[in-house]
């Protein structure tokens, strides 16, 4: 992360709220970070924070309509956007798992086309995760989404 992108910064620090057990507290801090970054905001910030804002949802409606603003931001997000975030950032690497977050959505609300459909576009950007922990969690995750899906 560049110095200068206090955003990113304010986003991280919600991030820690949230993987402290603070729901609430992070629920808000994305909520005023959300009003200050849209609707014209740099899509990178808008991507990361959506991404971790569904998270914060147990309404699958709300869950699904900020994995929807995640994976539409993403579609504006260039590599060299990420990449000044950390060097090792590609955006083809992230539609894994906002696919597959998109795919758990539409389980949960009960459409299987749909869910099959993003789990489909999951598993077709899976080559660009890396063989980390992290991957291996997302490949993981989409086998036993499959498997709840019927084997597709």
């Amino acid at each position: 992360m560049t110095a200068e992108d206090g955003t990113m910064k304010r986003i991280e620090e919600a991030m820690g709220l949230q993987h402290a057990g603070d729901a609430e507290g992070a629920r808000v801090r994305f909520a005023g970070i959300w009003e200050d970054i849209t609707p014209d905001g740099d899509p990178f910030h808008r991507c990361v924070l959506a991404h971790y804002m569904a998270d914060l949802h147990e309404d699958p409606w709300e869950e699904l309509a900020w994995d929807l603003r995640a994976w539409e931001a993403a579609g504006a997000v260039t590599d060299d956007r990420a990449k000044q975030h950390d060097a090792s950032l590609a955006i083809r690497g992230f539609y894994p798992s906002l696919h597959l977050n998109l795919a758990a959505d539409y389980q949960k609300l009960g459409d299987v086309p749909r869910a099959r459909a993003h789990l489909s576009e999951a598993q077709h950007h899976a080559d660009a995760l890396n063989d980390d922990d992290y991957g291996r969690g997302i490949r993981s995750a989409l086998q036993r989404l499959a498997v709840e899906l019927g084997g597709s």
